[in-house]
């Protein structure tokens, strides 16, 4: 049988109006990790401020720690990480590639 399939949670201040935000990185966290997430869950906290994302528990961002919101491609890198270090993100791995189609 296959090991359970990981929970991301975002945890988000919604007296700061961060809800939209964390929609967002939700919807971009399962379209790239569809098959290996068992789903995002999104939290509001009582706490004003907050806004964490944590694999299974383990904080993996945190807006107080690491300064602010993460990036996308930072945010996926840190998911991808944690679920299989190996994995290729395609153009998300390729930082600084300024090339366009044809060139």
């Amino acid at each position: 049988m296959a090991p359970p399939k990981p929970t991301v949670t975002i945890t988000y201040c919604p007296g700061c109006r961060w809800l939209p935000r964390s929609a967002w990185m939700a919807q971009e966290l399962l379209g790239t990790f569809d098959r290996d997430l068992a789903g995002v869950t999104l939290c509001p906290s009582a706490e004003a401020g907050t806004f964490t994302i944590a694999v299974d528990g383990d904080t993996l961002w945190d807006r107080r720690r690491d300064g602010g919101f993460p990036e996308i491609k930072v945010l996926k890198q840190r998911v991808r990480d944690r679920l299989d270090p190996d994995r290729d993100l395609g153009h998300i791995d390729r930082s600084g590639d300024k090339t366009t189609p044809g060139d």
